[in-house]
């Protein structure tokens, strides 16, 4: 019934009903982000603070906190360790199968260390029969310009849906657009900052990814609105809004519950390494399809967006 009602076309939702109680919420949400950043910063990866990760298999049975006793008493940095999980062990015994237990080790860089060969004599002692799969180094240097091009990345993705949007609709569109991605992009990292999910170059992916998705359900609606706006022109502002919302809403949801579909089959079978990534697309998509009808939209109502479409304005974006 529940879903009936969704896409039932004849049906209108009233989005707006507590848009300013919703208004609010976004705000405060925006605002203990950017405490939380401030006070708990991020758990940044070896990408962006400098040091070596390893990837190693062994047959033998270890845990966890063996390796993490075993790296403690020597002079390294901040030591990180999850095992990998295999996703071939929950087969049927039919299937292939791969016991050997793998860990991925991160150790923060150490001045006047050599890490990778403190690291490796150190796990060598206790496991006679360890591999070493893979092995990656960033320096010091290398790792401020990943957060100087992450950050600037980030930036001008913004900057250009601003000006793409300014151009193909008008500027109220844009600055809508804008704050619903700034939105989206804000309450990302603070979740990052509670959860402590290790913050790398891969997050720095998906919040790119998750730009594309929020504005390209941010532009459907919003070219809803404007045909709606031609179509409708003695309608309030605020029943037009609602009416194109309503109409895109069977799209939105079906879009958004599909696309998570897939994420949450990533997020539970794809292993500890892409787990990052996949948590930062699946709440992505959840703010981003939020944005579109609650901050966009209501924007466009707050900045009272031009009704007649049929007359040219010299200072519209939409002479380009």
């Amino acid at each position: 019934m529940l879903l009936r009602g969704l896409f039932n076309q004849s049906k209108e939702f009233q989005f707006f009903r507590f848009s300013d109680l919703l208004s609010y919420i976004s705000l405060a949400a925006i605002g203990i982000s950017i405490i939380l950043f401030s006070v708990l910063g991020l758990n940044y990866g070896i990408d962006f603070r400098g040091g070596t990760m390893f990837m190693v298999s062994t047959s033998e049975p270890i845990e966890v906190s063996d390796i993490r006793d075993t790296l403690s008493t020597s002079q390294l940095g901040d030591i990180s360790i999850s095992r990998a999980t295999n996703p071939l062990e929950t087969l049927s015994a039919g299937a292939i199968a791969n016991s050997d237990s793998i860990f991925i080790i991160k150790v923060e860089k150490t001045e006047g260390v050599n890490v990778e060969t403190s690291v490796k004599s150190l796990l060598q002692n206790i496991v006679t029969n360890i591999k070493f799969l893979q092995i990656e180094s960033v320096g010091s240097k290398v790792s401020s310009e990943l957060v100087r091009n992450g950050m600037l990345a980030v930036f001008f993705a913004v900057v250009s849906v601003l000006i793409y949007i300014w151009l193909r609709f008008e500027w109220q569109f844009a600055l809508g657009a804008v704050l619903a991605l700034i939105h989206d992009v804000i309450l990302t990292i603070g979740i990052f900052s509670v959860l402590r999910y290790e913050f790398n170059l891969s997050i720095i992916a998906a919040l790119l990814t998750i730009i594309g998705y929020s504005l390209n359900d941010t532009v459907v609606v919003f070219d809803r609105v404007r045909e709606n706006l031609r179509n409708f022109k003695s309608l309030p502002l605020l029943k037009v809004l609602n009416m194109s919302i309503n109409n895109t809403f069977s799209r939105t949801i079906m879009t958004s519950v599909t696309t998570l579909l897939a994420l949450f089959a990533l997020y539970f079978l794809g292993g500890d390494v892409i787990r990052g990534f996949t948590f930062a697309m699946i709440w992505g998509v959840l703010v981003g399809t939020y944005s579109s009808i609650f901050v966009a939209a209501k924007i466009l109502l707050l900045l009272n967006v031009k009704r007649n479409w049929d007359e040219k304005d010299s200072k519209a974006g939409t002479q380009f």
